[in-house]
């Protein structure tokens, strides 16, 4: 009897642990696949970004893109980066100062608040609402109080920032939200 119950609870162990592992590497990979999608994400305007020299106090800078997309930047002046990834800009800065102003430049950049997300339609507080990452249509619905009575889960949609097209594309309740897009809950018809 003692022996069954160790090789059950043996069992239980191996299952719960097996359950673990699975749920941590889905987890990881998810988190994999949104840092993937940030390091290719691009600057727009109203993106607050910081930029670091090692050593050089004068050149740190913290700012928020203009509407044009552009920084003043010292000894660079102005630079448009409204586009760029955070390692182009890492790149530009490196390059604008090695050789004229510094030997070996160390650079750093981050980003340190993304442009809002925009949400209209169906929910009870549309609006603007600042971007954190891993964000999806249900959280962005939740931060704008949630759906109206009437509100469509079936007819909902993006324009995708920074896209020429300006196309409307039809989301679910899972799909990723990012930095400038527009959400439309449309009303349900019974």
């Amino acid at each position: 009897m003692r022996r069954g119950s160790l090789a059950s609870g043996g069992d239980t162990v191996f299952r719960f642990v097996y359950l673990l592992v699975s749920i941590l590497l889905h987890v990881g990979s998810a988190c994999a696949q949104d840092a993937e999608l940030l390091s290719k994400y691009r600057l727009g305007s109203g993106d607050v970004i910081s930029i670091n020299v090692l050593g050089e106090e004068d050149l740190k800078l913290k700012v928020k893109l203009t509407d044009a997309g552009t920084i003043q930047y010292p000894v660079l002046g102005e630079i448009r980066v409204r586009g760029m990834t955070m390692g182009d800009l890492v790149k530009h800065v490196t390059d604008g100062l090695k050789g004229r102003y510094l030997v070996d430049p160390k650079v750093t950049a981050s980003i340190d608040e993304y442009r809002p997300f925009f949400i209209n339609g169906e929910v009870y507080k549309p609006g603007g609402y600042p971007f954190v990452p891993g964000l999806t249509v249900f959280k962005a619905v939740s931060i704008a109080g949630g759906f109206k009575d009437r509100a469509s889960k079936s007819k909902m949609f993006v324009i995708r920032d920074g896209l020429l097209s300006q196309n409307r594309e039809k989301v679910e309740l899972d799909t990723k939200v990012f930095p400038g897009d527009i959400l439309t809950i449309e009303e349900s018809f019974f």
